[in-house]
C-alpha cells in the first residue's frame, strides 16, 4: 500500500458507516450546538425587535408565523432535545456511570465504554428528539 491510499481527509472521518452510531452521535452535537448558537444569535435579533413598538414587533413576527418558520422553529426544538439528552448521557459516561469494567486490553480491543448501555442513550436521545418535533409541529400547525 503507497502513503496515499491512507489519506482520506475530512470525507473519511465525517463517514458514519465506517465508525458506527458512536460517530453519528458525534457530529449531530457538533451540528445541533452550532445551530442552538446561531438560533440564539437570531432569537436575540428577533426579540430585540420589540425595541421598534408595536408595528415594528408584529411586522418582524409575521416573517416567523409561517410553514418555514414553523418547521424551522420544528427544527431547533429537536436539535435542542437532542443536544441535552445526549449531553446528560455524555456526562454521566464521563462520571464512569454505564462505563463498565476496566479489563486488560487484548485484541481484538472491544473498549469497555461503547457499550450497549451508551448506544441505547444515543437511540433514545434520536427518538426523544424525533418525538418532540413531532409534538412541537402539532402544536404550531393546530392538529
Amino acid at each position: 500500500m503507497t502513503h496515499d491510499e491512507h489519506k482520506e481527509g475530512i470525507k473519511g472521518m465525517a463517514n458514519p458507516g465506517r465508525y458506527g452510531i458512536e460517530r453519528v452521535a458525534y457530529w449531530l452535537m457538533r451540528l445541533s450546538g452550532l445551530g442552538l448558537l446561531a438560533y440564539f444569535v437570531a432569537h436575540i435579533y428577533e426579540t430585540s425587535n420589540i425595541l421598534r413598538g408595536q408595528v415594528g414587533w408584529d411586522e418582524f413576527l409575521e416573517l416567523t408565523q409561517t410553514t418555514e418558520g414553523h418547521i424551522f422553529l420544528a427544527i431547533v426544538i429537536a436539535m435542542c432535545v437532542f443536544h441535552t439528552v445526549n449531553g446528560i448521557r455524555v456526562m454521566l459516561g464521563h462520571g464512569g456511570v454505564g462505563v463498565g469494567k476496566p479489563a486488560r486490553p487484548d485484541y481484538p480491543y472491544d473498549p469497555a465504554s461503547q457499550n450497549y448501555r451508551h448506544k441505547i442513550g444515543i437511540y433514545s436521545a434520536i427518538v426523544l428528539a424525533a418525538i418532540a418535533m413531532m409534538y412541537g409541529l402539532a402544536v404550531m400547525f393546530g392538529e
